[in-house]
């Protein structure tokens, strides 16, 4: 098993508990795919994706219509995807994705949580070298074999295959993740939810209080109805799976 397997071992059921937040963080996804390709899931793959990962997580599909129609309101206004990088206290490097309508809120916010919290907010390019952007699908493995799966999709890009007790899950490049997504629907293998993460190549164990300045500071990040994904260096503790 590689570090992707890892990685999501230790963020399962973390910060993805809260309901609310997952549904508005798809309301979004919504409004950026409709605004990119149009409201038709059939002539949109970024849109697919994102309805797929709506009904990963019980969006109901009055919502998900509800979201479309407002996403081709002309007065509907776009989100624009901003990556903020910094520090937090202990040497920990941050990657925070965000989804606004209003970047000078967004980064007075984002800053003032990273002050409030011993940490620094960094320049662009300060710290994203350090994450490997990856795209993954998670898939029905009914009737297939992971590791006959991983060699046939190695010439789409795919560098991780493993299942768990929810599916089988694929791991690329982010630049991959179109090529997979068209080979899946074109095998007609479901595909139960899809997206984008990115992964700390190195990882640096902190004692459990350092680790609690840190939490503090992801806390407050991660709570701001902007912010679409965090991801950081600090080593996750098996006790947090």
């Amino acid at each position: 098993m590689g570090r992707a397997f890892e990685f999501r071992k230790a963020r399962k059921m973390k910060r993805w508990s809260a309901m609310a937040k997952a549904f508005t963080r798809i309301g979004k996804d919504i409004v950026m795919a409709v605004k990119e390709g149009g409201p038709d899931p059939a002539s949109n793959s970024r849109l697919r994706a994102v309805i797929q990962n709506a009904k990963s997580v019980n969006m109901p599909k009055d919502n998900i219509e509800r979201a479309i129609k407002k996403a081709s309101d002309k007065d509907q206004g776009d989100y624009k995807e901003v990556l903020f990088e910094g520090y937090a206290p202990h040497g920990i490097a941050i990657l925070v994705e965000t989804a606004t309508d209003n970047n000078n809120r967004t980064v007075a916010n984002i800053r003032s949580y990273f002050n409030k919290c011993d940490g620094n907010l960094g320049t662009s390019g300060s710290v994203e070298f350090m994450f490997d952007h990856t795209c993954n699908f998670r898939i029905n493995s009914e009737g297939l074999d992971p590791e006959e799966l991983e060699l046939e999709f190695i010439d789409y890009g795919a560098e991780e295959v493993f299942q768990d007790e929810d599916g089988i899950l694929i791991y690329a490049p982010f630049e991959s993740f179109g090529a997979i997504q068209k080979e899946l629907e074109s095998r007609e293998i479901e595909i139960l939810s899809s997206g984008f993460e990115r992964i700390p190549q190195v990882t640096k164990k902190l004692t459990p209080e350092e680790a609690a300045d840190v939490e503090k500071l992801l806390e407050k990040i991660e709570e701001d109805d902007d912010v679409q994904n965090v991801y950081h260096t600090m080593e996750e503790s098996s006790s947090e799976e």
